[in-house]
């Protein structure tokens, strides 16, 4: 099925030819023609599947020829990443159209988007935080509004977002479209359905939990204080080139990336603690080719587009296995190829059973002949999570102990004066009949 059976206006035709779409995926296939008719959608499907083009398109298509000036269609995404992607596909695809997009999310200064706001650009994609931030201004005004997309909705709701999403429908117009798109379907994102949309059509290409054809995934058994340098071996071989490199928290991200930098790998980090400023900056150095590795928590593990990703690494196993499937969802995309490897320590097999359960199948181990798996680094390169509790606690307790030992000092007697009482001068303070200054 070519994109003109889709009845779009040529120009948006145009504008998918010279994006490269040759013909639409499944979730395009079902989701454009009931959203072009003004249904509500509600559509499970996995990440990297297409669908940010599915309800991009059938919007610019309600879109053109509506009268402009106002916003008419909004996108709730839960990262800055996703939200400035969005926008950026939202703009190709318009390239030819008289539509105008902005995005809306924190980390960046406010006046461009209450620019945006004012101007009444035609598409408005958001996190819901900083859109909250600027409905409670007078300027910020969705009455108008006509569509609603909801993407990534089950991430949004990991995020903690589903007070803020709630909020931000109080605030939006009753009748109206909506466009509500999630990977998985927990209890919560479905009574959220229940509440949001009227008899939608619905789309489950939900499938088993399991990565896509083209990677090649592996298990690389090795002791947890051995990982950093199993992966400066691997770059050193260069039988990884580049890669994004996934661990679990923030701190271990900013250990890792310190590691790198030490052995002259050059390397990036993308996690919640960055500015947007530096984790645009991470990105696009990675797209570019000027960085090898991007270290990244899990808030890139979804709606990052990187074209030829040859790898994805998980340093760390994920805690469960929906998490592993998108993490290696970021090599392998448009039905490319890639691998995705998985560092393993023996405290982590628990998980790894556990996601070889969900995808049905055992993967493969291998050990890298030469590296020496019995070395013992001299820099540890975590302190333990009871260490560095009782490290603090230490802390806490000497510093308590100062400021006892302080406020003793303080409340003690005065020591004696040096010498004894005399007269007083004539400049001395003191309660004599008028308790003047002299002068």
């Amino acid at each position: 099925m070519p994109f003109t059976a889709f009845g779009l206006h040529p120009d948006l035709v145009r504008g998918t030819r010279e994006l490269g779409f040759t013909r639409p995926t499944p979730i395009q296939e079902q989701a454009i023609p009931p959203a072009i008719e003004g249904k509500d959608v509600l559509a499970c499907a996995m990440t990297g599947s297409g669908k940010t083009a599915a309800f991009a398109l059938a919007i610019l298509q309600r879109l053109l020829g509506k009268k402009r000036g106002t916003t008419r269609a909004l996108v709730l995404t839960p990262t800055r990443e996703l939200a400035a992607q969005i926008e950026q596909h939202f703009a190709q695809l318009a390239v030819h159209t008289p539509i105008s997009v902005a995005a809306i999310f924190g980390g960046v200064g406010m006046g461009p988007q209450e620019h945006a706001f004012r101007s009444g650009v035609d598409v408005l994609v958001a996190t819901p935080g900083r859109l909250l931030d600027h409905l409670k201004q007078p300027y910020a005004r969705l009455d108008a509004l006509e569509i609603l997309v909801l993407d990534e909705a089950d991430r949004m709701l990991d995020m903690g977002f589903l007070p803020d999403i709630r909020r931000v429908l109080k605030v939006l117009p009753a009748k109206r479209q909506t466009l509500f798109f999630s990977a998985t379907m927990p209890p919560p994102i479905l009574e959220l359905t229940r509440e949001m949309l009227h008899h939608p059509a619905t789309i489950n290409l939900e499938r088993k939990a399991a990565p896509a054809v083209g990677i090649t995934q592996a298990i690389y058994p090795v002791p947890q204080d051995l990982k950093s340098h199993l992966l400066l071996e691997l770059l050193r071989r260069d039988e990884v080139h580049d890669a994004i490199v996934f661990t679990r928290t923030k701190h271990r991200s900013n250990r890792l990336a310190e590691f790198l930098d030490r052995h002259g790998i050059a390397n990036a980090r993308i996690h919640g603690n960055r500015s947007q400023a530096q984790r645009t900056e991470a990105l696009e150095g990675f797209k570019a080719g000027r960085v090898r590795v991007l270290v990244a928590t899990d808030i890139v593990a979804r709606g990052i587009d990187i074209e030829e990703l040859g790898h994805v690494i998980n340093f760390d196993v994920p805690h469960v296995p929906e998490d592993y499937i998108h993490r290696v969802g970021r090599t392998a995309r448009a039905e490319a190829t890639g691998d995705a490897f998985t560092f393993v320590a023996p405290d982590e097999e628990p998980e790894l059973r556990a996601i070889e359960r969900a995808i049905g199948k055992r993967l493969p181990r291998i050990i890298v002949p030469g590296f020496d798996y019995q070395h013992r680094p001299p820099e540890q390169f975590e302190v333990p999570l009871a260490q560095r509790i009782a490290a603090i606690r230490a802390r806490k307790a000497e510093e308590r102990a100062r400021a006892k030992a302080k406020a003793e000092r303080k409340g003690s007697p005065p020591a004696p004066a040096s010498r004894g009482p005399g007269p007083r001068g004539p400049g001395s303070r003191g309660p004599g009949p008028r308790g003047r200054r002299g002068r």
